[in-house]
């Protein structure tokens, strides 16, 4: 719920899916400028689903980062390998979080946590 609380502060619209299905669905639903995912899903691997959002003809250009608790280099090379745009690890600073977003959809966004 941080996550949500950093992006609503930003006056960013925001969906949560759970599960890798759900994420599936929402963004071949739905129109999103900006797709974070974590690695663990309870129903996949946040990999797999990154490659399919790109491979998919509507979500193929959308950014997509990877925010995990997975830190290693070697999951961060792969994250940026199938697609994704960033891959941040948990712990974040959250002063910096929104605005690495950001700067992915909106060019020089101005936004200071509060």
């Amino acid at each position: 719920m941080l996550l949500v609380n950093l992006l609503t502060q930003a006056d960013c619209e925001t969906e949560v899916a759970t599960t890798g299905k759900k994420a599936m669905q929402l963004a071949t639903e739905g129109d999103f400028d900006l797709i974070t995912l974590d690695v663990d899903l309870p129903d996949g691997n946040g990999f797999n689903l990154c490659s399919r959002l790109k491979e998919h003809p509507r979500l193929c250009d959308t950014a997509i980062v990877f925010v995990s608790g997975r830190s290693c280099l070697e999951d961060q090379q792969r994250g940026l390998g199938v697609g994704a745009a960033d891959y941040i690890t948990k712990p974040f600073e959250t002063i910096e979080f929104a605005p690495r977003l950001l700067s992915l959809i909106k060019p020089k966004a101005d936004f200071t946590p509060s």
